[in-house]
């Protein structure tokens, strides 16, 4: 893993580990030969506070908690759990033994620390944030294990959020950094799952997750806002809110990152508004608003394109069929408008026209070509042109190959969209008919030295 995934500050931000910074209760003997006593129950409390009964063992436990070098924490911690495996503090200590490796930069033995607690305790928050996190962040990083961080990631981020629903204030804990513990963590479960559903195109569950991982934290965060903004805008159908989010995901950003965003975000409006009259507008407005959600009743009108039967009336309003296009015949033909399609085709039919279009499949006396850019870009057909006379072997058009033709239009079928058209010519550039008369051979003559 790598060394920025250490950014998760487990102690003193966004895990704030609490619990692990108590000295546990012990009894304190009168003389180092002096043997432990029970002590009594406190009086009622909301939790039962810890107790370390043998002096050796909380002696050892002190110890290890008041090792500055992080790297020495840690092999004091060690040396501690190995000795005493049933420790009533085995679940503090392995807390900070976590925090202990986080803080020496050692990745992998953090994660083990991590998971070591969950074999403690399979619903500590502190340690279900930490693998949470940490597989999110190896999961964006790709190469080969991102689909099982992602898993991981996904599973943390779960059983964390149950976790947190059953999670009690400890009594050393003040009910505002318990609020803060918990929005901060549940933010991290929240944008894990989130994440994992963004990467499948899961959008409702990644709108959802990273909605409310938004809603529990008191900082902006660009980790969840931008995959807030891209989950709205890849959405089918599109939700207009992610136009708010990715100027604020903008806003976060550094250097040529925020211009990207921005990019991303107006030409998602322009093909959702048909234009980017009102763009600028939102980005003024995002950005002059301190809050991270978008107004009451924000939203962008979305612009619907007339339907295929609406632009043929419009198309044979506004052009004649002769000077229209093969795409525009192919257009008012197949949209269902059969009063601008027979308008069309009965200015058209039987006439000879040139055409050039690109080759799906030639042989000598017919060729499957397309005349849309569609059409050629789905490599299908949409002429068949069956030649007047068979094309010599060395003129057969390659698949691909841009064909200039002269061909007469016979008939068309409008679903799937098909024009016949027959006694075809192949054409030069210079759109003239193409020699197709076989190359003259000359008789060879032989040049016999002279004596």
């Amino acid at each position: 893993m790598k060394k920025s995934l250490l950014a998760f500050v487990l102690v003193c931000a966004v895990c704030a580990v609490w619990a692990v910074a108590q000295e546990p209760a012990a009894q304190q003997p009168a003389s180092p030969a002096a043997q432990p006593q029970a002590q009594s129950q406190p009086s009622a409390p909301a939790q039962q506070k810890k107790e370390i009964k043998d002096p050796a063992e909380y002696n050892a436990y002190v110890n290890a908690m008041g090792q500055a070098n992080p790297a020495q924490k840690a092999q004091a911690l060690e040396a501690f759990l190995q000795t005493y495996p049933n420790s009533v503090m085995k679940e503090d200590a392995l807390e900070l033994l976590m925090a202990a490796y986080q803080q020496a930069g050692d990745a992998q033995k953090t994660l083990d620390a991590a998971s070591r607690v969950l074999q403690a305790n399979p619903n500590n928050v502190r340690a279900l944030a930490l693998l949470a996190y940490s597989y999110r962040a190896m999961a964006s990083a790709g190469g080969p294990q991102m689909q099982d961080n992602l898993a991981k990631a996904q599973q943390y981020g779960q059983q964390g959020l149950q976790a947190l629903q059953t999670m009690k204030k400890p009594d050393n804990m003040t009910d505002a950094d318990f609020t803060k513990f918990h929005n901060e963590t549940g933010a991290i479960f929240d944008g894990a799952v989130g994440f994992a559903a963004l990467q499948a195109k899961d959008y409702a569950a990644a709108q959802k997750e990273f909605q409310e991982a938004v809603s529990w934290e008191s900082q902006p965060n660009i980790a969840d806002i931008y995959p807030l903004a891209t989950a709205d805008l890849e959405a089918k159908p599109l939700n207009p809110q992610g136009f708010w989010y990715v100027v604020k995901a903008a806003m976060l950003a550094q250097g040529p990152g925020q211009q990207q965003i921005l990019d991303y975000g107006k030409k998602k409006y322009i093909r959702y508004h048909n234009s980017e009259e009102g763009w600028a507008e939102i980005v003024a407005q995002a950005k002059a608003s301190p809050n991270i959600n978008p107004p009451a009743g924000f939203t962008v009108t979305q612009y619907i394109p007339p339907s295929p039967a609406e632009q043929a009336a419009d198309l044979v309003k506004t052009k004649p069929p002769a000077q229209m296009s093969f795409a525009e015949w192919e257009l008012v033909l197949s949209s269902g408008n059969q009063q601008a399609a027979d308008t069309v085709w009965n200015a058209i039919k039987s006439k000879s026209v040139k055409l050039g279009a690109n080759v799906i499949s030639a042989t000598a006396t017919s060729v499957q070509l397309a005349g849309s850019a569609d059409d050629f870009d789905d490599k299908k057909a949409d002429i068949t042109l069956t030649m007047g006379k068979p094309i010599p072997a060395r003129l057969t058009p390659q698949v691909g190959a841009l064909m200039q033709f002269q061909g007469t239009l016979t008939s068309y079928t409008p679903t799937p969209f098909m024009m016949t058209m027959t006694e075809g010519v192949l054409l030069d550039k210079n759109g003239n008919p193409a020699s197709t008369a076989a190359p003259a051979h000359h008789p060879t003559t032989t040049h016999h030295p002279t004596h």
